[in-house]
């Protein structure tokens, strides 16, 4: 019995280091995909995100580990003893009352583990969130559609062959490498019918209502359209705030039939809008990345294409109409779902760009523990697309080397003019993952906002 045992033993461990190997490269324990996955993603989108170039930190400190380590003593004390709800709120009220939050302002702090609410102000008053509200709209499209759907552009052709149809699915990440692998496949399946001259046309019928954002023409948003190409930006910029064309469709449609033409399809007519005719079948298609990486993207750089592409997303799940209304409702009931905090909270859209938008601050931690409960690994991308304070998305140059939040706390951006927000998670110096949630209304400006919001979220840490 013992050789058996032994022998199990090696082979588990042989297992381990197969597994270990095949997951690095490992740079002190860290995986260097997910940082070179960072690095490569712009560290600016939204409204009023932008940042500038600051040194980066070097790397921050690991927090407390979870585990004993390999023969120490079960009853091993811990190294940090839990702050209390009264210790938390002792520490956490003065930073409050920073007059850069401005004239309103509420707060909540959740033990991720148990749900209890450690320290709240004003938890549960309707706020405007700003992007903060991108937690809620990615909850809901992960509940509907699950992290591995995918958002299909599709080409279809007339019976007869003569008539192409580029159909819009919503992808808000179509870009012109995406549009160009479309042509490719759409040029050889026609080659292969020996056709060569055709008309074009294009379709965005499944979105319905207005297409402009409440707000108006923004450089943070295009025209919210069921096709669209480089988020409709006109110049060459894939983040943050961007002249946009005014018809995104039409200009995907134009630069999907010059495309075509480079591969020897002759469509030189200009393309129309319309539906494909009867007896139509699919030719070609593309599909989005995983809507778990859809839902990273948007909270990471705080896109609004993407934002609102999901929202829609979730009302055609929903069978909803596939409008800014249409969506509210369709979000408002995925998250019923999870029976969490509703009262007050309204959705006008899926970005946080509208100042009709309204969540509290207990909503917000909600959702998130709901992401950290192991009855919902499909929501885990919503804690993992978080910006990491120093090194990330709209955090990577908040939070100074020295800040005891820098590398600990993960946490969405909130950013409108008189409001700003914060909402996420820190692990504390006892170990415990906590869920918070910082909304402040009628700020003076962005630059006393923002670093007394950064100093809620790293006392924490602290």
């Amino acid at each position: 019995m013992w050789q058996l045992a032994a022998g199990a033993a090696v082979v588990g461990l042989a297992l381990a280091a197969g597994a270990v190997a095949a997951a690095g490269p490992w740079d002190s324990g860290q995986r260097k995909a997910e940082r070179e996955r960072v690095d490569a993603q712009s560290d600016v989108g939204g409204a009023h995100h932008e940042v500038g170039g600051a040194k980066r930190p070097a790397p921050a400190p690991s927090a407390p580990g979870v585990l004993a380590g390999l023969g120490a003593p079960a009853t091993a004390p811990a190294t940090a003893s839990a702050t209390t709800p009264a210790e938390l709120a002792k520490l956490l009220a003065p930073l409050l009352g920073d007059p850069g939050l401005g004239a309103v302002r509420t707060a909540s702090v959740v033990d991720v583990a148990t749900g209890r609410q450690l320290y709240g102000k004003g938890a549960a008053d309707p706020m405007t969130p700003a992007s903060t509200i991108k937690i809620a709209t990615s909850v809901a499209a992960l509940l509907a559609l699950g992290p591995d759907h995918r958002i299909p552009t599709t080409v279809v052709a007339s019976k007869d062959g003569r008539t192409l149809t580029l159909v819009g699915g919503g992808d808000a990440t179509l870009d012109k490498a995406g549009l160009g692998r479309l042509a490719d496949r759409t040029a050889r399946a026609l080659r292969d019918r020996g056709t060569t001259t055709v008309r074009l046309t294009y379709d965005t019928s499944l979105y319905a209502g207005p297409g402009q954002h409440p707000i108006g023409p923004n450089g943070n948003i295009a025209p919210v359209s069921a096709l669209m190409v480089g988020q409709g930006r006109i110049d060459d910029r894939t983040t943050g705030d961007a002249a946009r064309t005014g018809d995104p469709a039409g200009d995907a449609a134009r630069a999907f039939g010059r495309l075509l033409s480079e591969r020897g399809i002759d469509s030189s007519a200009a393309p129309a809008s319309g539906r494909p005719s009867a007896g139509s079948a699919p030719l070609a298609k593309v599909l989005s990345p995983p809507l778990s990486a859809l839902v990273e993207r948007a909270l990471t750089t705080s896109d609004n294409d993407i934002a609102e592409s999901l929202a829609r997303q979730t009302a055609i799940a929903a069978g909803e109409e596939a409008s800014f209304d249409g969506a509210a409702r369709a979000v408002t009931r995925q998250l019923g779902k999870l029976k969490l905090p509703l009262t007050g909270a309204h959705f006008a859209d899926g970005s946080g760009l509208s100042r009709a938008d309204k969540i509290s601050a207990s909503l917000l931690t909600a959702l998130l523990t709901r992401a950290a409960d192991p009855a919902h690994p499909e929501l885990r991308p919503v804690l993992t697309g978080l910006p990491v304070a120093g090194f990330s998305g709209t955090l990577q140059t908040r939070y100074g080397a020295t800040s005891p939040g820098t590398g600990l706390v993960r946490a969405k951006t909130g950013t409108l003019s008189g409001v700003n927000a914060l909402a996420g998670t820190v692990v504390a110096p006892d170990g415990r993952l906590l869920a918070f949630a910082f909304l402040a209304g009628s700020t003076p400006s962005v630059e006393a906002a923002q670093p007394a919001l950064d100093r809620l979220a790293a006392a924490l840490a602290s």
